[in-house]
């Protein structure tokens, strides 16, 4: 029941991102869901054909229903939503948590091993967002500095490490999806980034 609730509401948290970024765009109403749906079910797609299974939201339409919400939301509420110039992050942010302890723990249902539970903990959070920055032609978050799919990457490590301590299934979820929030927003409000893999032109320039 708990993981069912994280999944509906990582789903509204990656619609209103992708919907919130649409909006800057000056797409109509039915581009800005179609954004927000791809943003929401992206990385939960990819994740169910690397696990050879039915991709999740052609099972439950209820994807679909949560997608038309964010949009109704984002549209009575445009005035006070998409002024929050960290609208974007929060949501992106949330959405990113959530998502990864979803990918782990059906990932985990299919009997793989831990590692690669991981990976697709981090696909099923990072690929939605990736995909939207492509439609909307932004530079993707994943290919930025910015610490994305590695906070995943430790919420997946913390969340084995709450299976090793053998705490309960709804504390072990919640603990990891915390961390990857935590860990995305602490990188963001101390600046941590990852080092720039500069090119030999990018070094001649600096010497010059």
């Amino acid at each position: 029941m708990l993981l069912h609730a994280l999944d509906f509401i990582g789903t509204f948290a990656f619609a209103i991102s992708g919907i919130r970024l649409a909006s800057g765009k000056r797409v109509d109403w039915f581009g800005a869901y179609i954004v927000g749906l791809v943003t929401a079910v992206g990385g939960g797609t990819l994740r169910d054909m690397l696990l050879n299974v039915a991709p999740f939201w052609m099972l439950d339409g209820k994807y679909f229903l949560v997608t038309g919400l964010a949009l109704l939301a984002a549209l009575v509420l445009k005035d006070r939503l998409f002024r929050l110039g960290k609208a974007l992050f929060l949501f992106d942010t949330i959405g990113l948590g959530l998502f990864t302890v979803v990918g782990i723990s059906k990932s985990l249902a299919a009997n793989l091993p831990f590692w690669v539970c991981i990976v697709m903990g981090a696909i099923t959070g990072s690929v939605g967002g990736l995909v939207r920055d492509v439609l909307l032609n932004e530079l993707p978050l994943l290919l930025r500095r910015d610490i994305y799919a590695l906070a995943c990457i430790i919420g997946g490590l913390v969340y084995f490490g709450c299976r090793q301590l053998q705490l309960s299934p709804g504390a072990t979820e919640l603990i990891a999806a915390s961390v990857v929030i935590a860990a995305r927003v602490l990188a963001v409000k101390f600046h941590i980034n990852l080092p720039v893999l500069n090119s030999v032109e990018d070094k001649h320039d600096e010497q010059s």
